[in-house]
């Protein structure tokens, strides 16, 4: 079997600009920002740490804004919440249990911290969600 690995997941969005400050001010780094072609406009962002990245812009997508998903692993999901809402991102409350559908959620992390256990959640601004589970031992197989 080949590998194959996920690099790049593209989100629609709205406003370029908007979320182009939105995801910078996650902390997460600039790749490109170019318009290639007439009407073509492509920014891409990574997370710290992450081998796939974000591409959002213009002319790319016909997928409407807000409509993508997309779940991003952490190693201390308290400290990450931390982070992210001292940028000044509205963050959900983190939750433990099944992260689907929200009424099986439990508030608070997991008190045990196990492993693929706590969430919480937040959304850019055209209404992209992303869950953000921590995760401190992976399942045999996943690296």
């Amino acid at each position: 079997m080949v590998d194959m690995r996920l690099e790049v997941d593209v989100i629609p969005v709205s406003d370029v600009d908007r979320s182009k400050q939105f995801y910078g001010r996650l902390g997460w780094r600039l790749d490109d920002d170019v318009a290639p072609g007439n009407g073509v406009r492509i920014v891409q962002f990574t997370p710290p740490g992450s081998g796939c990245s974000v591409t959002f812009g213009k002319g790319i997508t016909a997928a409407a804004p807000g409509s993508a998903a997309g779940a991003l692993v952490v190693s201390d999901i308290v400290a990450a919440h931390r982070d992210l809402v001292g940028r000044g991102i509205e963050a959900s409350d983190m939750w433990h249990g099944a992260p689907f559908p929200p009424e099986a959620r439990v508030i608070g992390p997991d008190p045990k911290r196990t492993s693929y256990g706590s969430f919480f959640a937040f959304n850019d601004p055209d209404g992209n969600a992303w869950i953000v589970q921590e995760v401190t031992t992976r399942h045999p197989g996943r690296t």
